[in-house]
């Protein structure tokens, strides 16, 4: 719960900032000179940017966490089986090799999402973000297939 308060808060931070600069760029496409005019467009392009990026990185995490609940509720959420740290950081090796069996499930059963939704949690465990999300990314993809569902970008 805490997650999604921070996301929500960090969303509204966002977008009021992107309001900022909005209204900047059209302050300076009105001011009409040769330099403001094209200079307010890229800084209204900005926004857009923005707002695009957390369009879809909303839908994303919207979506695994749907995956998460629907896999929670069959039981079939990955067990924290990890080592860790004193500090509490999961340990290296440990979480490498709960790795190498969720890729070993993954590759026995690729068109299963509940199998990916695991790898993607070890690819995270094991510091591998861009991975994890392709990972997640398949699983959502996998899952919306099975059920006729869009899947998210």
């Amino acid at each position: 719960m805490r997650a999604r308060l921070t996301y929500a808060v960090l969303a509204a931070v966002l977008l009021v900032y992107f309001v900022l600069v909005g209204s900047r760029g059209v302050l300076l496409i009105q001011q009409g000179t040769a330099i403001t005019v094209p200079f307010g467009v890229v800084v209204l392009v900005l926004p857009f940017i923005g707002l695009w990026f957390l369009w879809h990185t909303t839908r994303f995490a919207r979506a695994a966490g749907r995956l998460a609940r629907e896999l929670e509720a069959e039981g079939g959420l990955p067990v924290d089986e990890l080592t860790r740290t004193p500090s509490g950081r999961i340990d290296r090796d440990s979480a490498d090799a709960v790795f190498v069996r969720r890729q070993a499930e993954a590759e026995e059963a690729p068109d299963d999402w509940r199998n990916w939704f695991r790898l993607a949690v070890a690819y995270h465990d094991a510091r591998d973000t861009p991975r994890a999300r392709k990972a997640m990314q398949r699983a959502i993809t996998l899952r919306s297939g099975e059920t006729g569902l869009k899947a998210a970008d």
